[in-house]
């Protein structure tokens, strides 16, 4: 198994493609504390649909940083609504 922490920086955004090609799955991990990276959740899926048939790969939608109620900025209903719409689990 070999597991790609990209963490969503730009700096990634030439290689990544290549990587999804021959993917079993992904987890698509944001902060709930951070609404900006729960934002970009709609970005990752476009960009692996453009290079990969996500209906033949696992997807799940992880929300990082729990624990962290006093700071929470997205709810476990809206992200799992989300996931819903997508069409993934969202854990």
């Amino acid at each position: 198994m070999q597991i790609w922490d990209t963490a969503g920086t730009s700096r990634y955004n030439t290689i990544t493609p290549n990587y999804y090609r021959k993917i079993d799955g992904i987890l698509l991990v944001f902060d709930v504390c951070n609404r900006k990276s729960f934002e970009m959740v709609n970005y990752w899926i476009k960009e692996i649909s453009e290079t990969t048939d996500i209906s033949k790969i696992d997807l799940l939608l992880v929300g990082n940083k729990i624990d962290l109620d006093e700071t929470r900025e997205v709810t476990a209903d809206n992200a799992r609504k989300v996931a819903e719409e997508i069409g993934i689990v969202y854990v």
